[in-house]
């Protein structure tokens, strides 16, 4: 493993953590396409499963009741569990450094969405669809891109959820999407010793990081963060579309 890689990684994450720790989201946003920047989007899901459990963990169990908001949102998390692995099927099989492109695309969705308020309305007319749709569709973007935020904040908005339901259910999707990931990537061999010693490794990095962020969480200005986050998550997806249309 190349060491500019492991170092740059190492600091991606730490930087990612401190990020959602201080303002309560932002650490898969954030750190999936930068280390995409650096190698394909199959091992960069890999190598990010089980920090991306602990970040997960972590926002849950501060949030509290976590039997309560499982026992809420169950159903579009199993759908959501479903739909992450038939993606991981794609990805394992495909693995095309166009789905770089897939990820650049959601992040400019997510910007767009914050810019104009896009309402969904169909999503409060027919929660019963857009609860399969959500759950199916945005499992397998989770599973092939990491990162399914769109369509869970309009969901979420839509449905009129509460701030910590909304939480609790992003954090619930993502952790028990990737605990699917994971058996997937088990099932087929792809899960190798080494991704599995740097996702261990990787723990304490982001157990640090989600620390200091949530230490500086009342000495910043959330929104004044969210919006340099913007700017950033915006030059990210830009790069990653150049290079990927450029290779």
């Amino acid at each position: 493993m190349d060491f500019d890689f492991i170092l740059a990684f190492a600091v991606i994450l730490l930087i990612s953590s401190v990020v959602h720790g201080g303002i309560g989201f932002g650490f898969g946003m954030i750190c999936t396409p930068l280390v995409a920047l650096f190698t394909d989007i199959q091992t960069t899901i890999m190598y990010m499963l089980i920090p991306t459990m602990l970040v997960n963990i972590v926002s849950i169990m501060s949030e509290g009741k976590f039997f309560e908001a499982l026992r809420k949102f169950w159903f579009i998390i199993t759908l959501m569990v479903i739909g992450s692995c038939i993606g991981t099927g794609f990805l394992i099989f495909a693995n095309s450094e166009y789905f770089k492109l897939l990820l650049a695309l959601i992040i400019f969705v997510y910007l767009f969405q914050s810019l104009v308020k896009i309402e969904a309305t169909f999503v409060s007319k027919y929660p019963r669809v857009s609860t399969y749709g959500l759950g199916i569709f945005g499992g397998i973007l989770s599973g092939l891109t990491n990162i399914v935020a769109p369509l869970m904040i309009m969901y979420s908005l839509e449905m009129e959820y509460s701030k910590k339901d909304t939480i609790q259910l992003s954090n619930l999707c993502f952790l028990f999407t990737k605990i699917g990931q994971m058996g997937v990537f088990l099932f087929y061999g792809a899960f190798t010793l080494e991704s599995f010693k740097i996702s261990m490794l990787s723990l304490i990095i982001v157990a640090l990081g989600l620390f200091f962020g949530i230490k500086l969480k009342k000495r910043i200005d959330a929104k004044f963060y969210a919006k340099i986050l913007k700017v950033l998550l915006f030059i990210i997806a830009t790069i990653l579309v150049v290079e990927t249309v450029g290779h």
